[in-house]
């Protein structure tokens, strides 16, 4: 397995550049981390997927998943086995120690536009106006969740609360939840034993309000929905009302990621911001971009960006300072994962490129009791390309 070359340039960048991963043959679109962090998996569109490891010495390629027909816009890796959906409208699944494919999902009758996975079960977005389950085992279609005018992007699966005795979190009883956003410019909530849609949350504009990010609040009760109309907009799910409206960007919100009760923003502005969920005001305004930020990820007190000029950033998430710039991509970058000390990057020039972030977090106004909190408190965040807070609620 491999056939992936590597350029080495450990302490020859003032960027920090450790190596460049060079296998793929088109722009790398998404990433997903396993579990226990050792293999990262990027999809790409030269319609190939490539695993790599991160905790040797040098990152080396390990395998190469080929079958798709159309480039892979997203994976996720699950257990032993990694899942890619495709434009060519199919899911695959693949085993990790084999490379081989194991499963086509098809039902699809457009792009699969994001995925997420429960362990049993397997949540599709998709450019066909619907979102659909499969069975993780033997690929069968459950559910069609149909309602949506315009395509679907963002998926949020919130299983039920055994706890919810009184009903605060769904009127309808302790259900399992989807919650899909979509070009509509609206968000639904549906009941996954019955695909009834439960509650529609209208709010957006929808002249231009494709809904591009969700988030929840830790307990599932609170949705935040990003969007093209430069607003986030945050509803009580169990009643469908509006809370608050986020305003200050002034482009599209691209993506979203809500730790504790600070929300961080990334925009077509060129800006990312943070913004205390509770109130709606933006407490910091990360400049510096050159063009649409399109990921922000919290980690250990610093918010770090991949953005559409082929700069990755890092910033003091507290005072908003920029630490540090990753430069030598040519092209967007589209995924970024952090793994022990090290920063990886997918870009559309199709290279993957392994930096140095150590030595940024003692540099910073987060004080180091809380960054041993925030440390424990994210563990399970960012496993794959979603947001798994406490190992329950899985957003896209």
């Amino acid at each position: 397995m491999g056939g992936c070359g590597s350029k080495n340039a450990a302490g020859k960048n003032k960027s920090f550049l450790i190596e460049t991963m060079a296998g793929h043959e088109k722009g790398i679109n998404c990433m997903a981390l396993s579990e226990d962090g050792s293999v990262l998996a990027t999809g790409s569109e030269d319609k190939t997927a490539r695993l790599w490891s991160t905790k040797t010495h040098n990152c080396e390629c390990i395998g190469i998943l080929r079958g798709h027909e159309e480039y892979i816009n997203c994976i996720l890796i699950e257990d032993c086995y990694v899942l890619t959906g495709s434009a060519d409208k199919t899911i695959r699944k693949w085993d990790v120690s084999t490379c081989e494919c194991v499963l086509i999902c098809r039902g699809h009758t457009s792009i699969i536009y994001r995925m997420i996975c429960t362990g049993d079960f397997i949540f599709t977005s998709s450019y066909d106006c619907t979102a659909r389950c499969w069975d993780f085992e033997n690929g069968e279609c459950l559910r069609v969740f149909r309602g949506h005018k315009k395509f679907v992007c963002p998926l949020i699966f919130i299983p039920a609360d055994d706890d919810d005795a009184d009903g605060t979190l769904d009127m309808e009883g302790a259900n399992d939840l989807l919650i899909t956003g979509s070009a509509d410019a609206t968000a639904r909530k549906w009941n996954f034993e019955t695909g009834k849609c439960l509650t529609v949350f209208k709010g957006h504009d929808h002249r231009e309000g494709a809904i591009m990010c969700m988030a929840t609040d830790n307990l599932g009760r609170v949705l935040f929905t990003g969007s093209a109309d430069k607003t986030v907009r945050s509803w009580n799910l169990a009643r469908g009302e509006q809370l608050k409206i986020f305003e200050g960007h002034t482009g599209s919100v691209i993506c979203m990621q809500v730790i504790n009760k600070i929300m961080y923003t990334g925009s077509a502005d060129h800006t990312a911001r943070a913004w205390v969920t509770e109130f709606g005001d933006c407490t910091r305004v990360y400049k510096g971009h050159k063009h649409s930020v399109a990921v922000v990820k919290f980690r250990d007190g610093l918010l770090y960006t991949a953005c559409g000029d082929g700069i990755a950033r890092t910033f003091d998430a507290k005072s908003g300072a920029l630490k540090r710039e990753f430069k030598g991509h040519e092209k967007a970058i589209y995924a970024i994962q952090i793994v022990d000390g090290k920063l990886f990057t997918g870009s559309f020039d199709g290279t993957m490129k392994v930096w140095d972030t150590t030595g940024i977090i003692d540099d910073t106004t987060f004080g180091k009791d809380d960054k041993e909190k925030e440390r424990q408190k994210q563990q399970q965040l960012d496993k794959n390309q979603n947001g798994i807070e406490n190992g329950k609620i899985m957003i896209d």
